[in-house]
């Protein structure tokens, strides 16, 4: 799935395609070709979608999709009614449900419905961000930091930072306001976010229906999946009254060729990277995160098949790193593909070459290309222990966060009123914690840490001492009381002396913090510092040489882009563009993970097998859209992203419009879902789709 910070052989004539297929993607240093672009809301190429596609886009029809967007955590959605209703991916609400879930009631397994409003269940932790206003700051934040270098440039931009969200919200909770770099630092801007903290789950289906075809499928297509779900934002224990602020329910699959707006939150690309940027991260970071997830992969597999509960509290878990890693090994093919990497090379060396030309401007630059090319070799050093000791500490244990924030919060006296309230909030959520699986993870960590840093690293003798790593995470996760909400609430208020006396995670996690901290700060200082400030002079090299008309790399903040429906040719092999209901009863083999939802077997015979299922569209999107809207011209939802093709796992690097396709389930199928699958009349009448649907054109 697409999206979670990130699919069926093509056909019987095609089977999987190699990562090699994105080997065309262009490079991103000149101005967006196509259908390419993910595009702020702020510098939406109005014009060029109503010239190239013949649609009537204006300012008031942005300004309904923006309103009428909506951030989740990691994931995009949309109000699809005026009662808060919000449409978004099961794989974005699938930690919900198995947070609710118990062994008895298996949400992830057998699906939810709630029937009546009151049944709507509330998401542990979710919030749901609309955003409200945009406004440059640039000036401000290029401004701080001046003359200024290291951890004293990182502290004064920092502090302007903090001071521009401090103002822009003045205390409300109700909003959240986030100064945002565009370009690489070539451009600050503050989003001022509508938020919602009470966000409940109203329909989810069985796991079986939404990723239907598991890991094989995942990344292309055809694909028959129902990756579709509702959630509702409420508000002082009343649904959300967003008034006209959504969009319509359009019950119907579009067409060949139809213009289809993806409007979500792409979570990064790095497009904009600079060639030494980009070489660090293929030689360096990706090899090393392949290694490492494919590893803890591996042994949350084989806690798996230990039994049936281990199985659905690991579900959530492993389907990520499965993602994830395809992503990653996606990403590696594109980097070590030699046509794609010459031809970033090769759109580097336009861009250098121009800015030589103008010495006036090589005068206000100078060669932050070199300059990046330095931080890379510091970068390389640093890397290792700042991965292990600081960046992935705990290995992705929920305790050892819990330990940790508590930890630094206790050495923090500066902390605002709204931090502390925001912090314990967070901290007193009442979240399951699986305890076999914490001290997997944390095993897994101080393994891995053993292993990369040596044995004789200063750190590692801090962190370990005389015991193994199995029988320290067994020791501290035994130990701890940090699965208890009221305790870490109580915590919060403890000296850092008192809070090592009351538990033994943080009596570790202190112990060794002084260690994490200084590579952090390390890290911080020479690597982050001079990026930045090189990473801007870049931008406005591009700014120089290309103007504005650019959109800038994905920063998990709110963009529009555009496309139309369409499949494609790879290697003589024409992929269409739609799938139907009828290919899911095809395609079932009965065996894991082509077996049907058992929804799907129990209605076979009310189901409209010609309904459009799944279809993909020439929109550019990135890990953060999954949960997006599909919007057509006349600003009604058509479905929801949730996948990409295979070709587009390079699509970090670089957009292919011949090749690359966004993945998405119709609105035709969800309704139809909802009248003889799901039935579910309450949710049909608040769509307006309680009548027959007409065929596809």
């Amino acid at each position: 799935m697409l999206f979670r910070s990130l699919r069926a052989a093509v056909s019987a004539t095609a089977s999987i395609v190699a990562v090699g297929g994105v080997m065309a993607i262009m490079g991103a240093a000149s101005p967006a070709k196509a259908d390419e672009g993910m595009w702020t809301y702020d510098n939406f190429p109005i014009q060029t979608v109503n010239q190239r596609y013949g649609t009537r886009i204006d300012q008031a029809w942005l300004d309904r999709v923006r309103n009428a967007s909506v951030r989740i955590q990691g994931c995009s959605a949309s109000f699809v009614s005026e009662q808060g209703l919000i449409l978004t991916n099961w794989h974005c609400v699938v930690g919900c449900s198995q947070e609710l879930s118990t062994p008895e009631q298996d949400f992830v397994k057998n699906g939810f419905m709630a029937a009546t409003r009151e049944e709507e269940r509330r998401c542990p932790g979710q919030t749901a961000e609309v955003l409200t206003e945009i406004v440059d700051v640039t000036d401000r934040v290029l401004g701080a930091g001046q003359g200024l270098e290291g951890a004293a440039f990182n502290a004064a931009r920092s502090a302007e930072i903090n001071r521009i969200q401090t103002e822009a919200c003045a205390g409300d909770a109700k909003f959240n306001c986030q100064v945002i770099s565009f370009y690489r630092g070539g451009k600050y801007a503050l989003y001022k976010f509508r938020k919602y903290d009470d966000v409940r789950i109203v329909f989810a289906p069985e796991n079986q229906a939404a990723f239907f075809g598991g890991d094989p499928d995942n990344f292309n297509f055809p694909r028959y999946a129902l990756d579709a779900a509702f959630l509702r934002a409420y508000e002082n224990g009343q649904p959300v009254d967003v008034g006209t602020n959504y969009l319509r329910w359009n019950p119907n699959a579009p067409a060949e060729g139809d213009v289809t707006f993806v409007s979500g939150n792409p979570g990064s690309t790095s497009r904009l990277l600079t060639m030494s940027q980009l070489e660090r991260l293929r030689d360096q970071q990706l090899p090393i995160t392949l290694i490492q997830s494919s590893e803890l992969r591996g042994r949350l597999l084989e806690y798996s098949l230990t039994g049936d509960e281990a199985k659905r509290v690991s579900f959530d878990p492993i389907f990520g790193l499965e993602n994830s890693f395809k992503v990653y090994y996606g990403q590696q093919g594109a980097l070590t593909d030699p046509a794609f990497m010459a031809t970033k090379r090769e759109a580097e060396n336009e861009l250098r070459a121009r800015v030589a030309a103008d010495p006036s401007l090589v005068q206000q630059i100078g060669d932050p290309w070199g300059d990046l090319e330095r931080v890379q070799t510091v970068a390389r050093d640093l890397y290792l222990p700042f991965r292990q000791l600081e960046q992935s500490a705990g290995g992705g244990s929920q305790l050892y966060a819990y330990a940790r924030a508590i930890v630094r919060a206790s050495k923090n006296p500066n902390r605002t009123d709204a931090q502390r309230a925001q912090m314990a909030t967070a901290i007193g959520a009442e979240t399951p914690i699986y305890t076999d699986m914490e001290e997997i993870r944390l095993r897994y960590w101080l393994s891995k840490t053993r292993e990369y840093l040596t044995v004789d690293h200063p750190s590692v003798k801090t962190l370990l001492g005389r015991e193994s790593p199995e029988a320290l995470a067994d020791r501290l996760i035994s130990g701890t009381r940090l699965a208890d909400p009221a305790f870490r609430t109580q915590a919060l208020s403890m000296t850092t002396e008192e809070l090592i006396a009351a538990d033994p995670l943080f009596a570790f996690v202190a112990a060794n913090d002084a260690d994490a901290q200084a590579i952090g700060a390390r890290w911080a200082a020479e690597v982050n510092a001079p990026t930045a400030r090189a990473a801007e002079k870049v931008a406005q090299a591009r700014f120089a040489v290309y103007g504005t008309n650019q959109y800038p790399d994905a920063t998990f903040s709110l963009r529009l882009s555009y496309g139309q429906v369409q499949g494609w040719t790879y290697r003589g092999v024409t992929v269409p563009a739609f799938t139907n209901i009828g290919g899911a009863y095809e395609r079932a083999t009965g065996s894991e993970p082509f077996n049907l939802a058992q929804a799907f077997i129990d209605n076979e015979s009310r189901v409209n097998k010609e309904t459009v299922f799944d279809f993909v569209s020439t929109n550019d999107i990135i890990g953060g859209n999954s949960g997006s809207p599909v919007i057509n011209a006349a600003g009604e939802v058509i479905g929801t992203a949730f996948d990409g093709n295979i070709h587009s796992l390079g699509g970090s690097f670089g957009y292919d419009g011949e090749l690359n396709r966004t993945v998405s389930v119709s609105t035709a199928a969800i309704t139809e879902a909802l009248r003889n699958i799901y039935p579910s009349p309450r949710l049909l009448q608040e769509l307006g789709a309680d009548r027959p649907q007409r065929r596809r054109r």
